[in-house]
């Protein structure tokens, strides 16, 4: 009788390892709710449709940095998300007759094929060199802003130079959005304005258009290599999609001189925000 004890007592001990097995559980960061992840979507829902760009260049920094969410998780839930969103902003647009559809289609090309790039250099390259030329890019443009105003009227004009250009700029715009999450609207709106030349109205429905197949093409790339969370990326897309019409809206009601001044002061947010999230990385 006292032997058999034994093996009860020895039972008894071992029970505490079930508990080190829960607290291990209770230490692990709970995922994001549905509250925190609609009102991302809302807030980039409507920067979409007021700037014409994809909204990943604040739903990255608030996935990270709100709610702990990986950094490259966090760009594939964005690139994804960007794609009902790209698709509510770009059908808004093109029913108010603000989207040249040629132009949309050459950026689309060049877009594809560098998103497919830019998810594998996510996982493979140190993209230092790229983000600071990035940052470089968003400080010409932001100073651009403020002596280019584009008129209403004006339309683009395809060329050999300009197709050629676009095809350029849709192809560096693919690359980024794979490792920065960047639908690419911050780089092809003020190219397609400053350079190819029509109304702010037509270049932001234009980019619209064209960031529907690049998304798709990264939101691919993204879920093959694992970079994705199908329930975040739905909540945030879905919540964007309903304040895009709001936001192209606003854009259509707002001077182009004023929404010129309003996208600088968007773009000064992505690059501070992105200078400090290079600096923190460091650190």
């Amino acid at each position: 009788m006292t032997s058999g004890s034994t093996p009860s007592s020895r039972s008894d001990v071992a029970s505490p390892v079930n508990t080190t097995h829960t607290n291990s559980d209770a230490d692990t960061p709970p995922r994001p709710g549905f509250g925190p992840l609609a009102l991302i979507g809302v807030a980039a829902g409507f920067l979409s449709g007021l700037f014409g760009v994809g909204g990943g260049t604040l739903i990255v920094p608030a996935l990270v940095l709100l709610l702990g969410v990986n950094q490259r998780l966090a760009a594939g839930i964005s690139v994804t998300a960007i794609l009902p969103t790209s698709i509510v902003g770009a059908t808004t647009y093109a029913v108010q007759g603000n989207v040249d559809w040629i132009a949309a289609i050459a950026l689309a090309v060049g877009i594809i094929f560098g998103a497919q790039l830019g998810s594998a250099l996510l996982q493979k390259l140190n993209l230092s060199v790229i983000q600071w030329a990035f940052l470089g890019f968003l400080v010409v443009v932001i100073v651009s802003l403020w002596f280019v105003v584009p008129s209403r009227d004006d339309a683009i004009t395809l060329s050999t130079l300009s197709v050629a250009g676009g095809l350029v700029t849709a192809f560096v715009t693919g690359v980024l959005s794979g490792p920065d999450g960047v639908g690419g609207g911050v780089v092809v709106v003020p190219v397609l304005r400053n350079v190819i030349g029509p109304s702010d109205l037509i270049a932001k429905g234009t980019s619209l258009l064209m960031m529907i197949p690049g998304s798709l093409s990264a939101t691919l790339g993204n879920f093959q290599r694992g970079n994705l969370d199908w329930r975040m990326a739905v909540i945030v897309g879905v919540a964007a999609c309903v304040c895009v019409p709001l936001g192209t809206l606003c854009a259509g009601i707002i001077d182009p001189y004023w929404g010129n001044v309003a996208f600088s002061l968007y773009l000064t947010y992505v690059f501070l925000q992105m200078r400090w999230r290079k600096l923190r990385t460091r650190g």
